[in-house]
């Protein structure tokens, strides 16, 4: 009996193993090695609060390859608008400060306040922003763990072309542990109590 009992524990614990090891995998494809296109051409690059060094620089890069693009002579199009997220929050200090040394209003800089210090409030913000200025196309600034679910929650508030711009954060293992928890019951939330319906 204690054989058996011991047999059945091994089992389990084995199971539990290769449980464990599957969800880390499918954690680390969704949310760590998120890998995003240059987007196209699109009407405005929104970076979203938080870890704003990471983000900001990102967004302005990705502004600048496309005002470089649009102002060759075989295309002439036009630039993107830079869209931030103003927190006033600790982790968006450099995205903050751009936007408080700004005088407004701008053609290349938009700065909003989303209602609620969250990407539900930041979805709804640009649904709003989208379709006041009549966008049809936006490139998304976040960090690689938030993409799926940021990007869930853009396309459930507007129904302009949403591409998704992956920033590569600076976490340890028990940050990214984390963070692919937080992710994936934020997933669960945005599915079931979309945004915007």
């Amino acid at each position: 009996m204690q054989q058996k009992n011991r047999r059945s524990l091994k089992y389990l614990s084995a199971g539990a193993i290769g449980l464990f090891v599957l969800w880390f995998a499918l954690s680390l494809q969704l949310f760590c090695l998120v890998s995003t296109p240059a987007p196209p051409a699109v009407d405005a690059v929104i970076v979203l609060g938080g870890s704003s060094d990471e983000r900001l620089s990102l967004g302005q890069a990705v502004v600048t390859a496309q005002s470089l693009a649009a102002h060759s002579p075989a295309t002439q199009g036009a630039s993107p608008v830079l869209v931030l997220s103003w927190t006033g929050t600790p982790g968006n200090a450099s995205i903050d400060s751009l936007c408080n040394g700004a005088s407004f209003p701008q053609q290349s800089l938009l700065c909003f306040r989303p209602e609620g210090m969250d990407t539900r409030s930041e979805a709804a913000a640009v649904g709003k922003l989208v379709e006041a200025n009549g966008w049809h196309s936006v490139a998304v600034v976040t960090s690689s763990y938030h993409v799926l679910r940021a990007g869930t929650l853009m396309r459930q508030c507007t129904s302009a072309e949403v591409h998704m711009v992956a920033s590569k954060p600076a976490l340890d293992s028990l940050q990214w542990l984390r963070r692919f928890v937080i992710e994936e019951g934020g997933l669960i939330d945005v599915n079931l109590r979309p945004e915007c319906g």
